[in-house]
């Protein structure tokens, strides 16, 4: 049995650690508040992750930003831990240069009522379509090319997240990201085809070298035997699993040695949102 209470600064008071995993308004009234009192906050949230005061932590990507923090740290977006996080090996070893990113998100990553609304529309009879109120259209038997709000330019929130979340956490204000995210009828984790620029030359190889001791990944990069990534293999685990490791034959030849396309699947739930704050917390406290 746990004791809810309600929020207040002065039940803050006194804390080693507070886990945020509120809507942004919630977040930004108590959080920095928190932080000043002396405790220790990871956030889910989205509104202080682009706050140049403010760490934006994935520890397999860049854990020594844990060290300049004022108290409080940043929780990133789920798409971004699982494509970084696939990503940082051969980021270290090539550094990444422009990134093309396709993504296949679950429908448990808009909440709850994303995935009831799933169900209810798959028990539905037939010709009786239940109520939209998640997602603007149905999401059985679908898929929805937008996750947020647009901008100007066409993209939605969600994408740019990938962007500026991403040169953050590189620390390259110059990486180039475009990317799609689509929501897909799936319960529990997404899926990332990511197409990688690199500034040096990098093989398949090398990348799967790379990648086969690197922390939080699983290879999973056997296509003959039908080894690759997938929803049903990564739920309910921690790690991310890369594969469909290959060359970018769309590069121009100046750019062939130095490009890959990969695909990675994670369980965004936890690697994506809960795993990773705890891992955050953990490096902070010299647990991990």
């Amino acid at each position: 049995e746990y004791e809810v209470e309600e929020a207040s600064l002065e039940r803050m008071k006194g804390l080693d650690l507070l886990l945020g995993a509120a809507d942004n308004d919630v977040a930004k009234k108590f959080l920095p508040d928190a932080a000043k009192l002396g405790v220790t906050v990871v956030d889910n949230s989205s509104a202080f992750r682009l706050d140049p005061e403010v760490p934006l932590v994935i520890p397999e990507v860049n854990p020594e930003d844990v060290k300049w923090s004022k108290g409080l740290i940043a929780n990133p977006n789920c798409a971004t831990i699982i494509g970084l996080t696939a990503i940082a090996p051969l980021h270290r070893k090539a550094k990444v240069k422009r990134l093309i990113a396709s993504t296949y998100q679950a429908v448990s990553g808009a909440g709850k009522g994303g995935i009831d609304e799933l169900e209810a529309e798959v028990k539905a009879p037939a010709g009786t379509p239940a109520p939209c109120k998640v997602f603007p259209y149905p999401i059985a038997y679908n898929l929805i090319p937008q996750i947020g709000g647009f901008n100007d330019e066409g993209y939605t929130s969600e994408e740019m997240k990938m962007q500026n979340e991403g040169r953050k956490m590189l620390h390259d204000d110059n990486l180039l990201v475009s990317c799609t995210c689509v929501r897909v009828p799936i319960i529990r984790s997404h899926s990332e085809a990511l197409t990688i620029e690199f500034e040096n030359e990098i093989s398949p190889e090398e990348a799967r070298e790379l990648l086969k001791d690197a922390p939080g990944v699983r290879l999973w990069d056997e296509p003959e035997e039908k080894h690759y990534p997938m929803p049903l293999l990564t739920s309910d685990q921690d790690l991310v699993y890369v594969g469909r490791i290959r060359r970018d034959l769309s590069a121009p030849k100046d750019v062939y040695n130095r490009s890959l396309v990969l695909f990675c699947c994670a369980d965004q739930v936890r690697k994506g949102a809960a795993t990773n704050a705890v891992q955050i917390a953990e490096l902070v406290f010299g647990l991990s």
